[in-house]
């Protein structure tokens, strides 16, 4: 995300912007200090990701997906219809709760991952495009905690994106269909605080799921100063993946796809969850992380910033 003027310019020549202007206190202030202006950029990057217009229109978009998807089955559900689509959408009419987890499936195949190549595409490639880059490293600050500061902010962004599904399926769900005990796949019920906390779970996983997809999308921002191509490749990456993992004569690899674990909250909603599964699935984004982090790190710190 670029630290632009309002209107959205910025030319070599504009002033540094104020993450620039708390990155310049780093190379000449003691630790504390330091430690000040890192809270400072910090703060300026969240309120840049977060208050940016056109994110402020994705997370919107996003918010409106459970609110569209409950009011579709509450006008079905006496029709033909009803019943028809993912086992998840089914289970809406029988408790609101479900809203939340039919949302988060809707969003799963390519809404999310959307949301996070345009966050994390754009973190570095952003500024470079727009000229700000240069600021924010000749006073200098380290790169290292430039680039931690991005990160942070495209999982800040994620993690809106993530709660905004969430919360406005849990309101709808409860105006539409109210709240119940749930019950899981297996048959068995527990009740709604249970399976309150089962669904909590779900929405932290998925969450944390796309944490591999934000450090791909925070290494290709290292490699180009078009954010477009940055989040576009992110994206790519995401369906390609998605794709091979529907071949069975890639079953030796399908474990380690970024998409391939990415529907195991189910498994929270058995009466047992199998906790290995789902380890098994954060594992792999764990994995990925580490290998996409450290060539984003390895890219950023010794590349020439001309822009």
């Amino acid at each position: 995300m670029s630290h632009a003027e309002p209107g959205g310019l910025a030319t070599a020549g504009a002033a540094p912007t104020t993450a620039a202007a708390a990155a310049a206190v780093v190379a000449v202030a003691p630790p504390r200090a330091v430690r000040g202006a890192f809270g400072r950029l910090l703060r300026s990057e969240l309120r840049l990701v977060l208050g940016r217009r056109r994110n402020v229109v994705l997370l919107a978009g996003l918010a409106a997906v459970p609110l569209l998807l409950g009011l579709v089955v509450f006008l079905t559900r006496d029709t033909a219809v009803a019943g028809q689509g993912p086992g998840f959408i089914g289970r809406v009419t029988e408790n609101g709760l479900f809203l939340v987890v039919a949302s988060v499936f809707v969003c799963l195949p390519f809404l999310l991952p959307l949301t996070v190549g345009i966050a994390s595409g754009d973190a570095v490639a952003g500024e470079a495009s727009a000229g700000t880059l240069r600021y924010l490293l000749v006073t200098p600050v380290a790169r290292t905690r430039l680039l931690v500061v991005k990160a942070i902010g495209a999982l800040a962004f994620v993690a809106a994106a993530v709660l905004a599904i969430a919360v406005v399926g849990l309101v709808a769900g409860a105006a539409f269909f109210g709240l119940h005990d749930v019950v899981l796949l297996s048959g068995d019920t527990v009740p709604l605080a249970s399976g309150a906390l089962r669904v909590a779970g779900i929405v932290a996983y998925v969450g944390l799921s796309m944490t591999g997809l934000v450090a791909v999308g925070l290494f290709f921002s290292t490699l180009t100063e078009v954010p477009v191509g940055a989040m576009a490749a992110t994206v790519v990456v995401a369906i390609v993946s998605g794709v091979l993992d529907t071949l069975p004569a890639l079953d030796a690899i399908r474990p380690g796809l970024l998409t391939h674990h990415w529907l195991d909250f189910a498994e929270l909603l058995r009466i047992e969850p199998d906790w290995g599964v789902v380890a098994g699935g954060l594992g792999v984004q764990a994995a990925w992380v580490a290998v996409f982090a450290s060539l984003a790190w390895a890219r950023f710190t010794s590349a020439d910033v001309s822009s």
